[in-house]
C-alpha cells in the first residue's frame, strides 16, 4: 500500500536525521572543541606517569564494538525470520522490502542511536571537565624554570610541548571514552542476545558468549588504568556511564522485550476480568439470597 510505504519510509528519513543531529556535536567535538583547561599541584603524583600506547587503540574499539554487534545483530536476525514470523514486509519505490529487512533495521537501529548517545555523553564530560591525564606531566612538560611551587596551585601551565593534539588529549581523562563505549556496546550486546538467542543449541552457548563480551570490556576498561590513560575514577564512571546508556536503551528504545510489556498488560487485564467476575458473583449471591 502506498500509505504504508510513505509511512515507513518517513519512519527510516526521522531516525536518520535524529541519528545525525546527535551524531554530528560527536564531530564537532573532535574537530573543534577545546577542553576546559585546569591546572594543578606541584606535589600531585598521579599526573608523573609515563606516556604509553594504548593497548586498545581507538579505532579497534570503535571499530570492534560497532561492527561485531551490529553485523551479529544482522546474522542473528536473519536466523530468527527463517524460524518464525517476524518484521514486515512492505513495498518501497516499487520494490519489496523483506521482513529481515525490518528486523535487522529495528535491531541495529536502536544498537546505533545508543552508540552515539553514550559517546555524546562522554564527550561532553570530558570537554566540560578538562581533568589531567595520569601522564600529563610527560606530554606538557612543564618549563619548572617559570613554576612557583610555593603556590598550592599552579595556573595556567607553562607547557613546553609543541603537540597540539596529544596535548588536547592529554585534558580528556574524565569520563573514559574506552570505557564507556565499551561497556554500552557490548552490555547492549550481551542483553540482546539474552533476549534474541533463543536457537536450539547447548545450554551454555548463550552464557558463554555473553561472557566473553562482558570480559571484553572488562579487559578494556582495565587496560586504560595499567596504561596510564586515566585515573580508576574515570574509568568506573565511565563504564557506569555506558551501562546505564546500554540498559536504558535495551528496554525503552529498542523493540527486544516487547513480550514483557504485553504480559504486563495482560496481567492487569486478568486481574481486573477477576474483580470484575468476583464482583458480578457477590451481585448474584445477593439476589439469589433476596429471592429466597
Amino acid at each position: 500500500m502506498p500509505g504504508m510505504a510513505v509511512k515507513h519510509i518517513t519512519k527510516i528519513v526521522v531516525d536518520f536525521v535524529l541519528l545525525s543531529i546527535v551524531a554530528i556535536p560527536i564531530l564537532l567535538f573532535f574537530l573543534l572543541g577545546n577542553p576546559y583547561e585546569r591546572g594543578f599541584n606541584c606535589d600531585d603524583e598521579s599526573l608523573r606517569y609515563p606516556y604509553k600506547d594504548s593497548t586498545v587503540s581507538t579505532f579497534v574499539l570503535y571499530v570492534v564494538g560497532t561492527f561485531l554487534p551490529a553485523i551479529s545483530m544482522c546474522v542473528l536476525e536473519w536466523f530468527r525470520v527463517r524460524r518464525e514470523p517476524v518484521g514486515k514486509k512492505v513495498v518501497m519505490c516499487g520494490r519489496e522490502i523483506n521482513s529481515w529487512f525490518w528486523a535487522a533495521y529495528s535491531a541495529v537501529g536502536p544498537f546505533l542511536f545508543g552508540c552515539a548517545t553514550s559517546q555524546l555523553t562522554t564527550d561532553i564530560a570530558k570537554y566540560s571537565v578538562g581533568r589531567l591525564r595520569p601522564h600529563f606531566i610527560a606530554i606538557c612538560k612543564p618549563d619548572w624554570s617559570k613554576i612557583n611551587c610555593s603556590e598550592p596551585y599552579v595556573d595556567p601551565i607553562p607547557c613546553t610541548s609543541d603537540d597540539a593534539h596529544r596535548m588536547k588529549e592529554a585534558r580528556l581523562s574524565f569520563p573514559s571514552g574506552h570505557a564507556s563505549f565499551s561497556a554500552f556496546t557490548m552490555i547492549y550486546f550481551a542483553i540482546y542476545l539474552q533476549a534474541r538467542f533463543k536457537f536450539k543449541s547447548p545450554k551454555l552457548v548463550r552464557p558463554f558468549l555473553q561472557f566473553v563480551c562482558l570480559m571484553m570490556t572488562f579487559y578494556t576498561t582495565i587496560s586504560r588504568i595499567s596504561d596510564y590513560k586515566h585515573h580508576w575514577s574515570d574509568v568506573l564512571f565511565g563504564f557506569l556511564e555506558g551501562a546505564v546508556v546500554a540498559v536504558l536503551v535495551a528496554h525503552f528504545v529498542s523493540d527486544l522485550f516487547p513480550e514483557e510489556r504485553h504480559s504486563k498488560v495482560t496481567k492487569h487485564q486478568v486481574l481486573a476480568l477477576q474483580d470484575c467476575h468476583e464482583g458480578e458473583n457477590e451481585n448474584n449471591t445477593i439476589r439469589t439470597n433476596l429471592g429466597e
